[in-house]
C-alpha cells in the first residue's frame, strides 16, 4: 500500500500529480506546513528532516520527488511516464534533480529571504538576487519548453508535473509569467490532463485562479 505525505501548494505537488498519472492505488496524508505540521513528533517518525514529499510504501519510506517520482515511474512502466531510451531517462531524471537543487532554493531566497540572512539590508539582498535568479530559471524551463509539448519531448513524463509547480509559484510571486509563451502553453495543455487537474482542484492551487 502507498501513503503519500504531501501539503497542498508545496513542491509535493510534483508527486502527487505523478502518482495519480502513474495509476496507483493510494492513501492522501495531507501535512498542513501553514499549520506547522511537518514539525511534529507524529511527522518525524515519517520524515525526521520535516519536509514533504515522503511516500510510504509498505512501512518503507520514500523522500525527495526526484527518488519518489523516479520510483513511480519504475514500478508502473505501464504508464509510461519515462522515456525508454536509457540516456533519456537519464536526462529527465537530471532535470528533476535541477528543478530540486537549483530552481527550488532560488524561490526560496526570493519569497523566504530571511531563512537565508539577517538583518534588512542583508535579508533585502538575498530576497534580490533569488528573484532574478527564479526568473532565470522560469525563462530557461521557458527555453527547454520551445518546440516542444512537454519538457522530454513529446512524451508526457514525471518532470512535467514537476515543472508544473514552479510556474504556480511564479504565480503566487506577483511575476508576469503570462510573458513566458511556452512555459503559459505548456500550463494549459497540462490543465487538459484529467489527473492533473483532479490535483489542483484537491490542493486548490493557485494554477486555478
Amino acid at each position: 500500500m502507498l501513503t503519500l505525505y504531501f501539503s497542498p501548494g508545496a513542491c509535493s505537488m510534483a508527486s502527487h500529480i505523478g502518482i495519480e498519472e502513474c495509476g496507483a492505488a493510494y492513501t492522501e496524508h495531507p501535512v498542513l506546513i501553514s499549520k506547522g505540521e511537518q514539525k511534529t513528533a507524529e511527522y518525524a517518525r515519517v520524515n525526521p528532516r520535516g519536509k514533504v514529499p515522503a511516500l510510504d510504501v509498505d512501512g518503507r519510506i520514500i523522500t525527495e520527488n526526484t527518488a519518489i517520482l523516479t520510483y513511480l515511474a519504475r514500478r508502473h512502466p505501464e504508464a509510461n511516464l519515462l522515456p525508454a531510451d536509457p540516456v533519456d531517462e537519464a536526462n529527465c531524471i537530471a532535470t528533476m534533480a535541477w528543478f530540486s537543487n537549483v530552481v527550488h532554493p532560488s524561490y526560496q531566497r526570493y519569497m523566504r529571504a530571511e531563512r537565508f540572512a539577517e538583518g534588512e539590508s542583508a535579508i533585502a539582498s538575498v530576497k534580490s538576487t533569488g528573484k532574478k535568479t527564479f526568473w532565470a530559471n522560469l525563462e530557461e524551463i521557458d527555453g527547454m519548453l520551445a518546440g516542444k509539448q512537454w519538457i522530454m519531448g513529446d512524451q508526457f513524463t514525471v518532470a512535467d508535473g514537476y515543472a508544473l509547480v514552479f510556474y504556480g509559484w511564479g504565480l503566487r510571486g506577483d511575476l508576469p509569467m503570462a510573458t513566458l509563451a511556452h512555459y503559459t502553453a505548456f500550463k494549459a495543455r497540462m490543465m487538459q490532463r484529467p489527473k492533473v487537474l483532479k490535483v489542483l482542484q484537491g490542493e486548490q492551487s493557485v494554477l486555478l485562479k
